[in-house]
């Protein structure tokens, strides 16, 4: 059942402290939360509920906490803690009286994610976007001149292994038998760590021949429990038949192969290089940014599955910036990955360009390099450095977050500047106004 929505003027509790009291009207969370369009997001979201049963918790709330967990970079224990310690989080979600309880579960977090998906996201991340413009940390002419680019998003796995893997699917395979009641002739339990332990000594000896000998071994013990499992039995559960082919898929794949398996949780995973001298390969998939030109504020980002081409995702990333602001940029600068992108609809500058460039053109191609240390923010400060979020959905919720993050704080770190100036023009004005009321007296 859709969320109630809250009293607009509930009435005074004698034993509890309102917020609106406590809480300093010129801080920045105040200042955001009486900018969002809650009864908008309320109505967006309202459709998502089926029409009987209990009531859900408040769409305010759970987006409260989203904005919370995305602009601190926090994982769902921690929002959800920390929400009671914090007045203004919790006038930031729609209290009116301190509350000393956790508002949820911390489950109810992930729930809400997978119930909203990325469209759901996506329109928080067009929230962010008209609050921005609201207060100043963007100009709507901004919006025609944007800049794109591709960075890579790890996944919190294990770093892939042969011999690592080989043994994992080894004692999933195991652990499955075991549950279905099939009795292994041999499960290899003591052998096959063993072989590991020695895989990774011989590795690090530089004694690639022995190293090699070992994972040969641990393919031997896996491919043996493999058979073992499908003679043994006739009907295959989903589970076990999935790690079954995920074993054979181990088994089958060679060191140049494409579309290799990295991780038995997240099968999707690819390694993806992209030229860093620190990091040459990273395990994960690719995410698009499109940022303005000018002030660097996040106005589309997607979670692409896999490592494609850059030039084949402009058209995309510019559908969605078209979908979330509703304009069209006029002018997109990107770097040179993106050759043969086929975008015709929106002038295209790549790094490094000399035909058709106006001195205004050169200023906003230089501006292109910006959108790095956005890329680098996200990944410190935010939540793109270590998608701990499972799944391909996963990947494209934690892109959108991240993005929300940034865009948070730039918004934040506006209105903050804006009290600033009316904090330091107030005395002035009042001064003033004493000087005129006198002079007024005087002269009466």
């Amino acid at each position: 059942m859709r969320p109630k929505k809250p009293k607009k003027q509930p009435q005074d509790r004698l034993f509890q402290i309102r917020l609106d009291i406590v809480c300093d009207p010129a801080n920045s969370l105040v200042k955001l939360a009486d900018r969002i369009d809650w009864d908008k997001l309320d109505e967006q979201f309202a459709v998502l509920y089926s029409a009987e049963g209990r009531p859900a918790i408040a769409t305010r709330m759970m987006v409260g906490l989203t904005l919370l967990q995305s602009l601190y970079s926090l994982s769902e224990d921690d929002v959800v803690n920390r929400w009671s310690e914090n007045p203004y989080w919790q006038y930031l979600c729609g209290e009116t009286f301190f509350q000393h309880q956790s508002p949820i579960a911390r489950s109810g977090l992930s729930k809400w994610r997978k119930r909203i998906s990325s469209q759901g996201m996506e329109t928080l991340l067009q929230q962010t976007l008209t609050v921005g413009l609201s207060v100043g940390a963007i100009k709507s002419s901004s919006l025609k001149r944007v800049s794109v680019d591709t960075t890579v998003q790890p996944k919190a796995i294990t770093h892939p292994t042969d011999s690592k893997l080989l043994n994992r699917s080894r004692e999933h395979l195991v652990d499955l038998a075991q549950k279905e009641g099939i009795k292994l002739r041999q499960s290899y339990q003591r052998k096959g760590p063993q072989a590991v332990l020695k895989a990774g000594r011989y590795a690090h000896a530089k004694q690639f021949k022995r190293m090699r000998k070992s994972i040969k071994t641990l393919k031997t013990y896996l491919g043996r429990v493999v058979r073992d499992i499908e003679r043994k039995t006739d009907i295959i559960s989903p589970e076990l038949k999935d790690a079954l082919t995920q074993a054979k898929r181990l088994l089958k794949q060679q060191r140049n192969d494409s579309h290799k398996l990295y991780s038995l949780h997240e099968p999707h995973v690819c390694c993806i290089s992209k030229g860093k001298a620190h990091k040459k390969y990273e395990f994960g998939n690719k995410v698009s940014i499109c940022v303005t030109n000018k002030e660097n504020f996040i106005i589309g980002t997607q979670g692409l599955e896999g490592n494609p081409y850059d030039g084949h995702t402009l058209k995309g990333a510019l559908d969605q910036v078209t979908k979330l602001t509703g304009t069209r940029p006029e002018r997109c600068y990107v770097d040179r990955g993106y050759r043969g992108h086929g975008v015709t609809d929106t002038a295209v500058f790549l790094s490094g360009q000399r035909r058709h460039v106006t001195p205004t053109i050169k200023k906003e191609l230089k501006r292109r390099s910006a959108i790095e240390a956005v890329i680098g923010h996200e990944k410190t400060e935010g939540r793109l450095g270590w998608n701990q979020l499972r799944g391909l959905l996963g990947d494209k919720i934690n892109a959108l977050m991240a993005a929300i993050g940034y865009n948070l704080r730039l918004i934040l770190k506006a209105i903050s500047f804006l009290v600033q100036i009316l904090t330091k023009l107030l005395p002035n004005l009042t001064n003033i106004y004493c000087q005129i009321r006198n002079s007024q007296i005087i002269a009466a």
